[in-house]
């Protein structure tokens, strides 16, 4: 486990997949992070995929792979390549058990540095190969809802900053591992860029949020001064989730590049919809800040 803090925050990563595991506000005496039993993680990062790929497979250059569900490198240990007071960076380079999985010699450099106002977190994505490298890139950080434990999950509110029309999301239909339809449906609970947050909204599944030129989530509530805003104008795509099947204290927020599957057959992975491609021996960093109070 590495800690990183400031005179704001302190925050614990795990080596195991890179996953922050606590969050804490030092002057309120409090964790953002979810760290209950319902829900064994905390914020896990999906590469190279989003979700679950149909039959677990997808397709390259004629060839089928396996692919479990977000990815791989939630299982895999990264190393610590700098460590700071308030700055660590940990990185993953591809291995025989990754090549089976993903025929690229890629690299995952992630850093997590803590600021005055919250964290910022960038995935710095290399591709070492000679070919144009697909992926997808998403982080899934769970936050405690109510926040400092001030009032209930539904006293809360997700601000969709930037959304131009109302909210609308992907039909989710679940096998019973949750895919996409390919058909929206509106936000249920929303109004205008706003969701009221209610556990009715999330039995369906998952939420992934349509919207173009959403700049940032915030999330709040009138009982308290406390908030958490993600700013994600790198990142194509928003997701909330909590368990279906249990009112849980906690909502993940979630910044994706990338999508889950349309229901179906594996899907070539240079046509689906969402990937991202680098191109050989190049690198892309992919940012986004959590604000905190």
């Amino acid at each position: 486990m590495q800690i990183i803090e400031n005179k704001e925050f302190r925050a614990e990563i795990d080596e195991h997949g890179a996953q922050l595991t606590h969050l804490y506000n030092k002057k309120g005496g409090f964790d953002y992070i979810w760290n209950g039993k319902e829900w064994g993680k905390h914020a896990p990062v999906l590469f190279p995929a989003i979700g679950r790929s149909n039959k677990d497979e997808y397709i390259l250059n004629g060839q089928t792979y396996s692919m479990p569900q977000h990815g791989f490198v939630a299982d895999e240990d990264f190393t610590v390549s700098s460590h700071e007071p308030n700055i660590l960076t940990l990185s993953l380079r591809a291995n025989d058990r990754t090549k089976e999985m993903y025929p690229f010699d890629f690299e995952l450099k992630i850093t997590f540095t803590l600021l005055s106002t919250g964290l910022s977190l960038s995935f710095n994505v290399i591709n070492h190969s000679s070919e144009t490298m697909p992926f997808s890139l998403g982080s899934h950080p769970a936050f405690n809802v109510p926040i400092n434990g001030i009032g209930k999950f539904d006293d809360y509110r997700v601000d969709f900053v930037g959304a131009q029309d109302s909210l609308n999301v992907y039909e989710i239909i679940k096998t019973p591992a949750p895919y996409r339809t390919g058909k929206q449906e509106s936000l249920t609970n929303s109004n205008g860029s706003f969701l009221h947050l209610n556990y009715e909204t999330f039995k369906p599944g998952l939420r992934i949020v349509t919207n173009s030129g959403i700049k940032s989530v915030r999330l709040f509530s009138p009982l308290t001064s406390h908030q958490i805003q993600l700013d994600i104008t790198q990142f194509n795509n928003i997701c909330l989730w909590t368990k279906e099947d249990e009112d849980c204290s906690f909502l993940c927020i979630e910044p994706f590049n990338g999508l889950p599957d349309v229901l179906g057959e594996p899907i070539d992975w240079k046509d689906k919809e969402g990937n991202l491609f680098l191109k050989p021996n190049s690198s892309q960093v992919y940012q986004y800040e959590m604000h905190l109070s």
